[in-house]
C-alpha cells in the first residue's frame, strides 16, 4: 500500500515536469517568432513602408501577450512541480516513519495476548509445592521464564512500581488503605502487574496505594 502511494506521488511529479516541459517549449516557440518579427520589421524600416510597419507592430503585440500567457502558465507550472516534490518526500518522509513505527512495535499484539497467560502461571507457581507437585512446578516455571525472556527480546518489560509514588501514567488505582508509617500516595501492593513495550505503555498496572 505505502509502494503504490508513492508511485502515485512520483507519477504527478513526472506529469507536473512534462507538462512545465510543453509549455517551455511553446513560450520558447513564440519567443523565437517574436525574435523573427523584429527582423522582418527592421527590414521594413530600411523599406520605409509604413503598411508593413503597422502589421508588424500588430504582430509583434500579438506575440508578445502570447510569450507573457505562457510565461505566466510556465512559472505557474514550475511552482506546480515544486509542491509535487514537496508532497512526494513528505509522503515518503511519513511511509517511512509509519515502517519504522510498526516495526519498532511489531509485537504489540502478541505481547497483550501473552500477558494473561503470565498472570496465570505465576497464579500457579506461587501455589505451595510438595513432593506430588514439584516437577510440575518446575516446569512451569521455565515456560514461563522463556515467555518472559522471549517477551524481554522485543522489549517487554515489568513496570517496577512497587513502594513507588503512585503514577498515572503507568498504573491504574483499585483501591487505597491507610498504612502506618508510609506517605500517603504510595504504591502499596500490586494487584496485578503492568508492562511496557519499549517506550509505549503496554498494560497498566493495577495497585493499591496508601491514603
Amino acid at each position: 500500500m505505502n509502494e503504490n502511494a508513492s508511485d502515485i506521488q512520483e507519477e504527478k511529479v513526472d506529469a507536473s515536469q512534462s507538462e512545465a516541459s510543453d509549455v517551455k517549449t511553446a513560450t520558447d516557440a513564440t519567443k523565437e517568432d517574436v525574435s523573427q518579427v523584429d527582423t522582418s520589421q527592421q527590414e521594413n524600416n530600411d523599406g520605409c513602408d509604413p503598411k508593413k510597419n503597422n502589421d508588424s507592430d500588430a504582430r509583434i503585440e500579438k506575440l508578445q501577450q502570447a510569450v507573457n500567457d505562457l510565461q505566466v502558465q510556465l512559472d505557474s507550472m514550475k511552482n506546480d512541480v515544486a509542491r509535487a516534490y514537496a508532497d512526494a518526500d513528505n509522503l515518503k518522509k511519513r511511509l517511512n516513519a509509519e515502517a519504522a513505527n510498526t516495526l519498532k512495535y511489531r509485537a504489540q499484539g502478541f505481547a497483550s495476548e501473552i500477558l494473561p497467560v503470565l498472570d496465570n502461571l505465576e497464579r500457579a507457581l506461587a501455589q505451595p509445592v510438595d513432593e506430588h507437585t514439584q516437577a510440575m512446578h518446575k516446569g512451569m516455571e521455565m515456560i514461563y521464564n522463556q515467555l518472559k525472556n522471549a517477551l524481554s527480546k522485543e522489549g517487554v518489560e515489568e513496570i517496577d512500581c512497587l513502594n513507588k509514588p503512585f503514577d498515572p501514567n503507568h498504573a491504574q488505582s483499585l483501591m487505597s488503605e491507610k498504612k502506618e508509617g508510609v506517605e500517603s500516595n504510595i504504591v502499596i501492593e500490586v494487584l496485578q502487574k503492568g508492562y511496557m513495550l519499549k517506550d509505549r505503555l503496554l498494560r497498566a498496572a493495577l495497585v493499591k496505594v496508601s491514603e
